[in-house]
């Protein structure tokens, strides 16, 4: 039988941006049915790599061919029309249309009159997202859906325009588990029918569950190609970091150094009985400085409803919130902000960083009030903040000036941290702050957290990751429908005893219903 035919290939693939080889010859071969996990720290041009095969960027040297076929897309639709697909990190659809267009759009049914058919498109919409798990009435505005719906809608599309390569970057973050069983059966389904796939993941577990090869990229260049199943995890991590295989194993897997000592018993932030119809339902919780409380939970379950609601993003019904003992005006972000509470949010790319502005400038944009004076901003002061963190959090840009959109996701997490540490907050809400970037910025982000702690901040921690999640909580307060379950102390800081928590409420409530 003959091997499986080559469909995508990139050979000697380089760009170079102002300042940043980003991808130096670099070059990947992908089979029919293959799927094949590219991976690398954030900054190691996994990125460019995917953009450069989709006609984002131009290469500036290099070929790129496509079932056999030397190609030069220029654009993203030319490639999708040539079949390949991306499905991206953050949802790349539009929020005020409504699912079904977004499933279909650019190529909607039409009757014989060529008008629109929208009974036709809206029945074959809930038809095809069935099969994803995702039962929605599809003629709503896609932004009425969860995260995790939506990026089950851009799968959907992503697979359903006739692809035989689809490029998946990061497409689990928001998803809850089931909905990973759902996106799995998915690409086992693509892989049966000759459908490569390039599965983009900082989530080891999930590499060797879906992928038979691996492409390792660091600092712009290929440092490792070949079948996942003989390349252990030490060694893959070890791969990723270019450190020896002795220091991943006596580091671990996060940075977190233990337990704080919360300096104080008053607590910094107090949050009573915060309740929101639909979303929170008398939710309490303390934090003292010094601390780092972590919130636990499925997703659905009311952690990033109560950050926002602590933050003033999401005005409380009833309820009320304290720092260092002062009532809070709730429902009002600036207030919060004055209080000394400062929001890392989940989604950072439409609710934290200003793409088009440079790295000075999104670090100093929630501080310029403060740092103006009879309208005026003193730019030295300006400069000198900027300086400042972009030092201590070891920002990586060609100079203050680039665009932000043009750092890796890593490094424009560290700019969001900057801006709000930059206020000298007294309470930090931290909403998957190591949430699709890699094993190194995760190591250096949870290594901050750590000395944020040690400096007297309160920290509210909310992370998918269960065993960030433990390892870097003091207490960890279990949520489900957006309801306290239990609150872990201790030595019940455990996985097995959050998961233990999560699963006796579930059990409860299905006992209940009998």
């Amino acid at each position: 039988m003959a091997p499986p035919a080559e469909v995508l290939a990139a050979r000697g693939l380089s760009k170079a941006f102002p300042g940043v080889r980003a991808l130096d010859g670099v070059s990947l071969s992908l089979r029919e049915g293959e799927v094949r996990a590219l991976i690398g720290e954030n900054g190691a041009g996994k990125s460019t790599l995917i953009k450069l095969l989709t006609g984002v960027y131009r290469p500036d040297a290099g070929e790129i061919t496509f079932r056999g076929d030397p190609v030069r897309f220029t654009t993203p639709l030319e490639a999708q029309h040539a079949g390949i697909s991306t499905i991206y990190q953050e949802v790349n659809l539009i929020p005020l249309m409504s699912v079904a267009r977004n499933l279909f759009l650019g190529r909607e049914p039409r009757n014989r009159f060529g008008l629109l058919d929208f009974g036709r498109m809206h029945r074959e919409a809930e038809e095809t997202l069935r099969t994803y798990g995702v039962r929605v009435d599809v003629r709503q505005p896609l932004r009425a859906l969860g995260v995790g719906a939506q990026q089950m809608v851009a799968l959907a599309r992503a697979v359903s325009v006739d692809a035989r390569v689809v490029i998946m970057d990061e497409p689990t973050s928001s998803l809850e588990p089931r909905e990973v069983e759902t996106l799995f059966g998915v690409i086992r389904r693509l892989r049966e029918h000759g459908i490569a796939v390039v599965y983009v993941s900082h989530r080891l577990d999930e590499l060797y569950a879906v992928c038979e090869t691996v492409t390792v990229l660091r600092d712009g260049r290929l440092v490792h190609q070949g079948d996942l199943a003989g390349f252990d995890r030490l060694s893959l991590v070890s791969a990723m970091l270019g450190r020896e295989l002795g220091e991943v194993r006596r580091d671990g897997t996060t940075k977190f150094s233990g337990r704080h000592s919360a300096a104080d018993e008053r607590p910094v932030l107090e949050a009573g009985t915060l309740s929101v119809p639909h979303k929170l339902h008398g939710v309490s919780l303390a934090i003292r400085p010094g601390e780092v409380v972590g919130l636990g939970g499925l997703l659905g379950s009311g952690r990033t409803e109560t950050a926002k609601a602590i933050a003033g993003a999401l005005p409380p019904q009833s309820g009320g919130v304290t720092v260092a003992g002062t009532p809070l005006r709730t429902g009002s972000t600036p207030a919060a902000i004055r209080a000394g509470i400062s929001l890392l949010p989940e989604d950072r790319k439409t609710e934290g960083i200003v793409p088009g502005l440079s790295v000075r400038e999104n670090i100093a944009l929630a501080a310029l009030p403060r740092l103006s004076r009879f309208g005026l901003v003193s730019e030295a002061r300006i400069d000198d903040i900027v300086d400042t963190f972009m030092r201590r959090l070891r920002i990586k840009a060609s100079d203050p000036h680039q665009k932000v959109g043009e750092l890796s996701g890593g490094n424009q997490q560290k700019v969001l941290l900057a801006r709000w540490l930059a206020m000298n907050p007294k309470v930090l809400l931290l909403d998957e702050p190591t949430r699709g970037i890699d094993v190194g910025a995760k190591a250096e982000v949870q290594k901050l957290i750590d000395e944020l702690a040690e400096d007297g901040l309160g920290v509210l921690l909310i992370s998918s990751d269960l065993e960030e999640l433990i390892e870097g909580s003091d207490r960890v307060v279990v949520l489900k429908d957006g309801a306290v379950i239990g609150e872990l102390t201790g030595d019940d800081v455990t996985e097995d005893r959050l998961m233990r928590t999560i699963a006796t409420a579930s059990a409860g409530e299905a006992k209940a219903h009998d």
